[in-house]
């Protein structure tokens, strides 16, 4: 994998491993709703991860949008698609959105980039 993807997939286990080391009943159903809210259900993990993605890149998370944008490669989204995704995302945040966009297609290309290799 890419540095980028390697460094972020890295800090993101060691860290909620961490957590959950010394996490309260709260926290760990706090997790576990985000991970079960993700599942399949009415509308699939696919359609899922992406207004995911758009809520990140709105909200302003880096972290939050490079976590959906491997879910999203993993769900087999197509780079016509996430052109989409990334398209509603800055009309919803407008320009502020933009730094987040750059940052977002940087690990988008590294997690294409992963088929090559």
């Amino acid at each position: 994998m890419g540095k980028l993807i390697d460094d972020f997939n890295a800090y993101r286990t060691k860290m909620n491993d961490r957590i959950m080391d010394t996490a309260n009943t709260n926290i760990k159903r706090f997790f576990a709703l985000d991970t079960t809210t993700y599942a399949d259900g009415a509308l699939d993990v696919k359609t899922k991860e992406m207004l995911g993605l758009v809520a990140s890149m709105v909200l302003r998370c880096d972290d939050c949008i490079k976590y959906h944008l491997g879910k999203c490669y993993e769900a087999g989204i197509k780079h016509d698609e996430m052109n989409e995704v990334f398209m509603i995302a800055n009309l919803v945040g407008g320009s502020i959105v933009i730094p987040h966009y750059r940052r977002a297609v940087e690990y988008w290309d590294e997690l294409n980039e992963q088929q090559t290799v």
